[in-house]
């Protein structure tokens, strides 16, 4: 339909990662996406996974385009986005099962992602998963020279963004009471990586 935004991506990695969400959220109820951008994801796996309920998140000038896809999808599962920025999202509550975001960790700065694992932390019920899509760096190694032209790339856009370090994000993931369960190899040198939710800790510092 004329007027839905395109990101040609969305639709090259979509299979591959719903391969990986069918598995990592088959016992989640409710889903939060991080940074839904076009919208196109959204309507895939919701259609895909009509067990779930499915979320829409982004800034305000994305509202449009994902309303849009949504409208033209016609599914009873996914909802229409609400306003997230990582770093203003005190007042956005709720309880969901699992929360994916895929492409945002690297066009944001560090202190934003750390927000994210933040935002994540705080809306994952107990046991709740965050599955992350992205290009990252393993030992601070880049996985392909590709990645490292990618990198170079993006910092000469903006300094703050660039491709991150799982062991960083891994401390994000600590802070906020999750721990990084599985890591999937994607096609072009991308990672999907999966942090798990721990309520029971948090019982234990609290006693």
């Amino acid at each position: 339909m004329t007027g839905k935004p395109n990101a040609p991506a969305s639709g090259r990695n979509r299979q591959p990662i719903l391969d990986v969400l069918e598995i990592e959220l088959r016992d989640c109820g409710s889903v939060l996406e991080i940074g839904s951008g076009t919208g196109q994801h959204a309507v895939f796996f919701a259609e895909a996974m009509p067990w779930l309920t499915w979320q829409t998140s982004d800034l305000a000038e994305n509202h449009p385009g994902i309303r849009s896809w949504i409208a033209d999808a016609r599914l009873p599962n996914v909802r229409n986005p609400i306003l997230l920025d990582v770093k203003q999202a005190k007042g956005v509550n709720g309880r969901y099962d699992g929360v994916f975001a895929a492409n945002t960790a690297h066009i944001m700065s560090m202190s934003a992602v750390r927000c994210m694992f933040d935002v994540a932390g705080r809306l994952l019920s107990d046991d709740g998963v965050f599955c992350l899509y992205g290009p990252f760096n393993e030992d601070g190694e880049f996985s392909s020279d590709s990645n490292k032209d990618f990198d170079r790339s993006l910092r000469s856009q903006d300094p703050v963004m660039g491709i991150r370090n799982l062991e960083d994000l891994d401390d994000f993931a600590d802070e906020s009471m999750m721990h990084r369960e599985r890591l999937y190899a994607m096609p072009a040198n991308n990672l999907l990586a999966v942090w798990r939710k721990q309520g029971i800790q948090k019982e234990n510092d609290d006693s």
